[in-house]
């Protein structure tokens, strides 16, 4: 939680200001974590909510659960296209070319080259996977140390997202850490830490997409294997890709199999800290686990947003969106929507129907590898019972600038002692 007395000055100032100045996508409100009351007023007053003036422009919020997903499974008007701007809020601004990537595409190239990438968590590979997860998880749970303080975003969440990253995309292993570098620095916004400058940012990327470059030059001449970038070499859909539209791809990549998960993983023991009485119901009953990660995605929702583009004019939900209009629709919001979860605001790992949450978009779009990140958090939960009967908070989260991840750059904790 934010700190007590900044969260109620927040809520003051969200239900003293009028509505329509009522500006959600501020980096220092998710970086204070002062963002929910802002949120609770535009789902009570104003759902469909119209900005029409902020540091990305004008824009729509979509702030309840039916009307994300309604917004999300209506590609037809709603869309993705990297040309209109793509699927996040700041869309391509500061940059010379757009970048296209299958989730920044409407069908049917959204559908084609989805469909190249898939195979890798598809549910045999998973299977095959899972022994690997448990091992580094293993590994890395047993070397953490005993009573004194340490950062387990660093420690643990980086690192075994990061490993999990280069298998996937076959990247030499004793380099990862290029992979959590280009990660933070795709998702970064310059001067905010991690980049100061856009020049900077652009030259960072541009060694990335290099060594990515040779990554596919050596693998399209070679027989198909099964990572990421020998799948987009070898796929009909996407052989002939043009740089950009690798690049776009390589990012999405990156970010999606990296920060998501990374921040969940960090969420679900600041959660557990801050719920003791979860904590002892899991260990109480082991069985409520698979229900304990969706309701930690739900409750983390480390994707915050989601943008698109309506393509003609519509009436929606009595407000009249015209085409070009930008509309957000808040992920993080929609999964404390009052009138579609129960006591949202309260993490409740027996919650019936925990898969009820949008923390993974909805329709077309919904993440292609949600069931490997429910997968990472489900093991690396059991090996943590099997170990720490308690992890302690012993500082504040440092939360991210940002709109669109909803994470973490820090939890500093300590581990008391083993089973």
């Amino acid at each position: 939680m934010a700190d007590l007395a900044a969260l109620e000055a927040a809520r003051a100032d969200a239900y003293a200001r009028p509505l329509e100045t009522i500006d959600v996508a501020r980096g220092e409100l998710f970086q204070a974590g002062t963002h929910w009351p802002y949120f609770e007023r535009l789902r009570r007053e104003d759902p469909v909510h119209y900005c029409p003036q902020s540091e990305f422009g004008p824009y729509w919020s979509i702030t309840r659960f039916d009307d994300i997903i309604a917004v999300d499974s209506n590609h037809q008007v709603f869309s993705s296209e990297a040309r209109y701007g793509g699927i996040a809020i700041h869309g391509y601004e500061g940059m010379e070319e757009t970048m296209p990537m299958f989730i920044a595409m409407d069908p049917p190239r959204h559908d084609e080259q989805r469909k190249a990438v898939s195979p890798a968590v598809a549910p045999g590979n998973l299977s095959k996977l899972a022994p690997l997860i448990r091992e580094r998880a293993v590994r890395c749970l047993d070397a953490l140390p005993i009573g004194e303080p340490f950062d387990w975003v660093q420690r643990v969440s980086v690192e075994l997202t990061t490993q999990m990253l280069a298998t996937l995309f076959d990247f030499p292993f004793e380099e990862r850490s290029k992979l959590t570098r280009w990660s933070d620095v795709i998702t970064s916004i310059p001067g905010h830490g991690v980049v100061e400058t856009l020049e900077q940012k652009t030259r960072e990327l541009g060694e990335c997409f290099a060594y990515f470059t040779g990554l596919w030059n050596s693998r399209v001449n070679a027989a198909p294997t099964g990572d990421l970038i020998s799948m987009l070499a070898h796929s009909p859909a996407t052989r002939n890709m043009d740089r950009l539209e690798f690049y776009g791809n390589v990012v999405l990549l990156i970010v999606g199999g990296n920060d998501t998960t990374r921040n969940t993983m960090t969420g679900s023991v600041l959660a557990m800290h801050q719920n003791p009485d979860q904590r002892a119901k899991l260990d109480a009953n082991p069985a409520l686990l698979p229900g304990m990660v969706s309701e930690t995605i739900r409750w983390q929702s480390p994707v915050a947003h989601m943008r698109r583009t309506a393509l003609s004019d519509i009436d929606f939900q009595g407000k009249r969106i015209k085409a070009g209009d930008k509309v957000v629709m808040w992920y993080v919001s929609g999964n404390r929507d009052e009138t579609a979860i129960a006591d949202p605001d309260r993490y409740i790992i027996d919650r019936p129907n925990p898969r009820r949450h949008v923390s993974f978009g909805f329709g077309i779009h919904r993440c292609v590898g949600n069931r490997l990140a429910e997968l990472q958090l489900q093991i690396v939960w059991e090996e943590i019972l099997k170990r720490f009967p308690v992890i302690e908070v012993v500082g504040d989260p440092v939360r991210n600038y940002h709109t669109i991840i909803h994470g973490y750059e820090a939890l500093p904790v300590v581990i008391p002692r083993r089973l």
